[in-house]
C-alpha cells in the first residue's frame, strides 16, 4: 500500500476505507466530503503535526500544547472547536483529534497533508489493506478533555 495511492483515492473520491492489520477497517474522509451520520461521536479527526490543531480548536494555552506534544501513548482528545471549521464531525461544540506518531500510519497522514475523519466501519468493501495495525485501536489509547485555558479532564484512562 502506497501513501501517495490512498492520497490520491482520497482526493478524487473524498473518502478511502483501509482494512488495517487486525483486520478492523478504517474510513478515512476529507472533513469537505463529511455527512452526518448516527456514528458521528466515534469520529475522530486525525493529524501527523501538532500545528495542525489550530484549524480545529481554539487556540490552547502551552500546558494542552504540551500534553499533545509529549503524550507517548495513543489518546484522543477533545476541545472545543474552532469557529472557523465548518465542515467535520462536531458534538456539543465540541471536536475530537488524535495525533498519529505511529510511522506507517503517520506518513499516509502526512501524503493527504490535511487533517481527515477518521471512522471505523463493520462491513463493506475496503479500497487498501495492510499488515500494519491502527494505534487508536490499542487496549491502552486514553481520551483526554482539554481546554483552551488549560483544564485537563480524564474522560477514559
Amino acid at each position: 500500500m502506497e501513501n501517495t495511492a490512498v492520497a490520491k483515492l482520497l482526493k478524487s473520491k473524498g473518502q478511502v476505507i483501509i482494512k488495517e492489520g487486525n483486520g478492523r477497517m478504517i474510513q478515512l474522509t476529507l472533513p469537505s466530503n463529511w455527512k452526518t451520520n448516527e456514528n458521528e461521536e466515534m469520529a475522530v479527526f486525525l493529524l501527523f503535526d501538532l500545528f495542525q490543531i489550530r484549524s480545529l480548536t481554539e487556540q490552547f494555552s502551552e500546558v494542552s500544547l504540551d500534553i499533545v506534544d509529549f503524550a507517548t501513548k495513543a489518546t484522543i482528545y477533545q476541545s472545543p472547536v474552532n469557529r472557523v471549521l465548518n465542515q467535520g464531525p462536531v458534538k456539543e461544540g465540541k471536536v475530537k483529534f488524535s495525533l498519529i506518531r505511529n510511522a506507517f500510519w503517520n506518513n499516509i497522514l502526512f501524503a493527504i497533508s490535511q487533517p481527515v475523519v477518521f471512522l471505523e466501519v463493520k462491513s463493506g468493501n475496503f479500497d487498501f489493506e495492510t499488515k500494519e495495525r491502527f494505534p487508536l485501536f490499542g487496549p491502552d489509547v486514553k481520551e483526554i478533555f482539554l481546554s483552551p485555558d488549560g483544564d485537563v479532564k480524564i474522560i477514559k484512562g
